[in-house]
Order: structure tokens, then C-alpha cells, then sequence
């Protein structure tokens, strides 16, 4: 799998492949809609669209998209429980909620899921564009309005309060001083993903080696 946090202008250079994208929507309406606009858009490639969380992951395990953008409203299983699910699975395919709601409630939860961004669909497609190439290109993107009220948000909590479950899982295994093979056996995971784990980590908390992640670890272990 290409490596998600390449910086977009790799993916949309001439000579390299477009930037594979999946839809999920329960509303084949708003796909087509999606499909369209992106399509049209140098080095994008809509590779594929789900109406809901099995269609999403079988999708995802077949494809190996570089970014999935995902409906928040969805029956059964929501947008922010499947990011959730994402980001446990396959850790290196970036996550871009679509939502009507401006709730900076929703936008925590699916930070905390694992997205990397949310976009209003009442956005016009310039900026629903500018987020999928800031999210391609390892940046977090949210639409206008959003962003002020979520460094509000992140400025009231901890480094360690901002990562999602499973991330916080291979953290306290790594200050066990468990290795990635044994984590991944421990966790039902493969190695490569809990090596994906492991980079995200390093990237949310600002840390440079693996020396300090552990530090880090061991520090911030849960009793």
C-alpha cells in the first residue's frame, strides 16, 4: 500500500498514479454526486463506493484506497464507529468524514475514532477538494468554522486524551516493553499495522524516536 502520508504532490505528479479514493454514503444520490466532481479532478481516482460498513471494509481490505471519505450519518453502523473500525484494521488508509452536522461533539468523537478530517457537505467542492489533498498529504483538515473551535477543544485536553482507543492500547503495551510481533499476536493485529500504530503515535504526540515513545509510554502508562 502506498504510504498515506506522501505528500500529495507525489501522488498527482505527472508519471505517478492518481490518488485512489473509495465514497461511503448511504445515498447513491450523494456518491454520484462526489463521483463526479472528483473525477474530474487531476490525480484523483474514485476507485471504488460502499452504501455501509461491511461494503466500506470489504472495500477497503480489496482496494488498499489511499483515503476513504465517509458519511457521518449513515444507518447501522455511523461514519464515526466505522472510522473507528478504519483505523484498527487499516491504520495506513486516511480517513475524511462527510457530515451535515456542525457539532463540534461529532467532529471530537470522529477525531478520537482516528479521521483526519471532517468537511461540511454543504461545502462547496473547492474545499471538500483542499481537504482530501491536506488529508493525502498527512495533515488534518476541518471546514471553516470548525477548525477555531477544535484547537479550543484540543487546547482543554492532553496529548494522551486526543488518541483513540486501540492507539492507546499499543501504547500501554509498548511501555510492557512489548515488541510490534508480540502486540500484533497479543492484539489479533498483523505486524505492519501495529508498525502503522506505532508511526501515528509518533506523529500525534510529537515525538521523533522510538526511544522517546517509549519514555513516553512508560510515563503515561494506565495503572
Amino acid at each position: 500500500m502506498t504510504p498515506t502520508n506522501a505528500n500529495v504532490n507525489e501522488l498527482t505528479s505527472p508519471g505517478a498514479r492518481p490518488a485512489r479514493l473509495v465514497l461511503v454514503d448511504d445515498h447513491p444520490l450523494v456518491r454520484d454526486g462526489l463521483r463526479a466532481r472528483l473525477e474530474a479532478v487531476p490525480g484523483f481516482e474514485v476507485a471504488g463506493e460502499a452504501g455501509n460498513a461491511d461494503e466500506a471494509i470489504a472495500l477497503a481490505a480489496s482496494l488498499e484506497p489511499d483515503l476513504v471519505l465517509m458519511d457521518v450519518g449513515m444507518a447501522g453502523v455511523n461514519g464515526i464507529a466505522l472510522a473507528g473500525i478504519f483505523h484498527e484494521r487499516f491504520p495506513a488508509i486516511r480517513v475524511l468524514m462527510l457530515s451535515m452536522h456542525d457539532n463540534i461533539e461529532y467532529v471530537t468523537e470522529a477525531v478520537r475514532a482516528g479521521a483526519s478530517g471532517y468537511v461540511l457537505k454543504d461545502s462547496p467542492a473547492t474545499e471538500i477538494i483542499r481537504a482530501i489533498e491536506a488529508v493525502l498529504a498527512g495533515r488534518t483538515y476541518f471546514s471553516a468554522g470548525l477548525s477555531a473551535r477544535m484547537i479550543q477543544a484540543s487546547a482543554r485536553s492532553t496529548p494522551v486524551e486526543r488518541l483513540t482507543p486501540r492507539e492507546r492500547d499499543i501504547l500501554d503495551a509498548l511501555a510492557q516493553g512489548l515488541s510490534s510481533k508480540q502486540i500484533a499476536q497479543r492484539e489479533g493485529l498483523s505486524v505492519r499495522t501495529v508498525e502503522t500504530h506505532r508511526l501515528n503515535l509518533k506523529r500525534k504526540l510529537e515525538i521523533e524516536g522510538q526511544a522517546e515513545l517509549i519514555k513516553f509510554a512508560v510515563e503515561h502508562r494506565r495503572k
